[in-house]
């Protein structure tokens, strides 16, 4: 079963190599989407795929890399719409 999950990133999570980390992993796990900075400080991502998968990312989300500090994560869940074909930073 597939699905979509919308997350935003809260935290010390700009500047600390959470976006290409995030594709690493999303790649690694075979997800697709996409992922940006936002100016208010947060990572906002869209991830689609397998729902174990999916749920791996947004678990690996609550940590991110070494230097991330995440003070949240929050979540919205929805069905796949198969809208991308990989992943990538978005600007």
């Amino acid at each position: 079963m597939n699905v979509r999950a919308h997350v935003l990133v809260s935290g010390r999570v700009q500047g600390v190599s959470y976006r290409s980390s995030t594709v690493d992993e999303a790649r690694r796990l075979g997800i697709r989407g996409w992922v940006r900075n936002l100016p208010d400080g947060r990572v906002e991502a869209v991830f689609e795929g397998d729902k174990d998968a999916v749920e791996e990312l947004v678990g690996w989300c609550r940590t991110g890399p070494p230097h991330a500090r995440v003070a949240g994560v929050d979540v919205e869940w929805d069905e796949d719409r198969d809208e991308f074909r990989g992943f990538a930073v978005r600007r």
